[in-house]
């Protein structure tokens, strides 16, 4: 998959993609179903936004993303992505009318031939346009407009609002459930504190600034390392939050790889959290904590291999 983030001087070879645009945070089931409708019209693309324009607008709001850029683009490569517009939105992007968007950004700039949106998508200045407005704008402009119905989990529609609330809960599988697949931290591993490689459990320490903090506490998780010559698949027990036993600490992400050995330190990892264990406690000494640990890891281990 080629990844573009800008909109002008792109590759002629680019142009004629058949495009689904949204931000397809977390890329679950429903946009899932917008991007298939746009397969076999061209090659296969999305436009998305990068910052998340509720970022643009709302910067020092509470973190709400389930994905990173990163992470998103891993996942609409899976599902076949062959181009990625991960366009910058700025200022001048959304100052940009609904007429002025179709035609410089999608007509003029991407040069694109089919256009898939949600029913419910709105763009341009103060998000005055919709999807019925892009049907009649790609017609102006030489591109085709077809607008997706919503999809529904369990007689309610799927929506990134609700898989948040299934996470915040300690609901990985329900969560799981609606985006049609694992929730997935990914991203570069850094130097922790060390504390877990000295009892014996070392781990690799990732952050989670900027997305919406799933339920805090202990899970068995399914790792895939991307980069490095460790790559791979493996098993593992994680924790999630700010490590009550040391004090006050910045939340991240700590994982536990059973049966590996070397270093990740640089390397770029993708947690999948699929059962919630425990909360965070707080021991009254080492023994009781390591006691602890050695339970979560025969019960994520059991848990695992099953799957």
């Amino acid at each position: 998959m080629r990844i573009h983030q800008h909109w002008l001087g792109l590759d002629p070879a680019t142009r004629g993609a058949s495009v689904a645009m949204g931000n397809f945070d977390g890329v679950h089931k429903g946009h899932v179903a917008v991007i298939k409708l746009a397969q076999g019209q061209g090659p296969l693309g999305v436009i998305t936004f990068e910052p998340h324009p509720r970022q643009f607008f709302a910067p020092n709001a509470p973190s709400f993303r389930l994905m990173n850029a990163e992470a998103r683009a891993n996942r609409l490569a899976k599902i076949g992505v062959e181009q990625l517009f991960e366009l910058p939105f700025d200022a001048s992007l959304a100052g940009l009318s609904p007429e002025a968007f179709a035609r410089e950004v999608l007509a003029d700039g991407l040069g694109i031939s089919h256009l898939v949106v949600g029913a419910d998508f709105c763009f341009g200045k103060g998000r005055s346009g919709n999807a019925h407005d892009l049907q009649v704008l790609g017609e102006r402009f030489g591109f085709r407009v077809t607008i997706a119905d919503l999809v529904e989990h369990q007689g309610r529609e799927i929506s990134s609002t609700a898989i948040r609330q299934a996470l915040s809960d300690g609901r990985p599988r329900d969560a799981a459930s609606m985006l049609g697949h694992w929730h997935r931290i990914e991203g570069e591993v850094i130097h922790g504190e060390k504390r877990g490689r000295d009892l014996g459990y070392p781990t690799a320490n990732m952050s989670i600034d900027g997305l919406h903090l799933p339920k805090f506490g202990v899970y068995a998780v399914k790792a895939d390392v991307l980069t490095g010559p460790q790559t791979g698949s493996y098993i593992g027990a994680a924790s999630l939050g700010v490590r009550p036993m040391f004090g006050e600490n910045v939340p991240n992400l700590e994982t536990f790889l059973f049966d590996f050995t070397g270093d990740l330190y640089g390397q770029h990892l993708s947690i999948a959290m699929v059962d919630y264990l425990r909360p965070e406690m707080k021991f009254d000494g080492l023994p009781g904590l390591m006691d602890q640990m050695a339970a979560d890891c025969e019960q994520a281990r059991a848990i695992l291999q099953t799957l």
